[in-house]
């Protein structure tokens, strides 16, 4: 008796760099252990918390970073860089490499340099991705530093890279000071960071 054929469903077919491009342009598209995740630009009080960060580190590493004497250390810093690591395609909220290690990969794209900093902003929609997905991956990588902003609990979650796996170093509150690695020289307190706060961080 002839047997027949029995058409099993076939598995789900990985997303490519290709769905990244064919993504809505008002969409942040990432690739996350072979899924496509998309999610829509950040708003306050994301968006407020990430681009007040962005502007007061850099100036404080370019107003304050040689006060005491020395030589202040390069860095270049990037808000919302489309990083490929491995099989993966991410966005962090914010990503910066030290000029030494972009001076080994002159000849890449920042994309494919590991960062040696991290920031993301936890949102509603992106929350269950920053704290394990990308976090993850963050580490797998190699990732030296990870700040992880949560603008609804006011807090700042700070951890370094051990091993393959993220060192929780501390976690600040509200209007307690930020100066943690890699940029100790940061000294400004969180409230500069929550809607509502200064416009900008020489303002008072």
């Amino acid at each position: 008796m002839l047997a027949l054929a029995r058409k099993f469903p076939e598995p789900p077919r990985k997303a490519n760099y290709q769905n990244v491009l064919d993504a809505p342009e008002n969409m942040v598209a990432q690739i996350i252990d072979g899924e496509l995740y998309l999610h829509a630009r950040p708003v306050d009080p994301h968006l407020w918390a990430g681009a007040k960060l962005f502007a007061e580190i850099e100036i404080e590493m370019r107003i304050h970073g040689d006060a005491d004497g020395e030589e202040p250390e390069e860095w270049t810093i990037l808000p919302e860089p489309e990083l490929r690591l491995g099989n993966d395609v991410l966005v962090p909220d914010i990503a910066g490499w030290r000029a030494v290690n972009l001076q080994r990969n002159r000849a890449r794209r920042f994309a494919d340099a590991v960062p040696d900093w991290v920031f993301e902003v936890l949102s509603p929609t992106t929350r269950h991705i920053d704290l394990g997905s990308k976090s993850d991956i963050y580490a797998r990588d190699g990732v030296s530093h990870l700040w992880i902003i949560d603008p609804e609990a006011r807090t700042l979650q700070v951890s370094a890279h051990c091993a393959g796996k993220w060192l929780p170093v501390l976690t600040l509150a509200d209007a307690e000071t930020a100066s943690v690695p890699p940029f100790e020289k940061y000294n400004n307190p969180l409230s500069r960071l929550w809607a509502g706060g200064p416009l900008w961080p020489l303002s008072g």
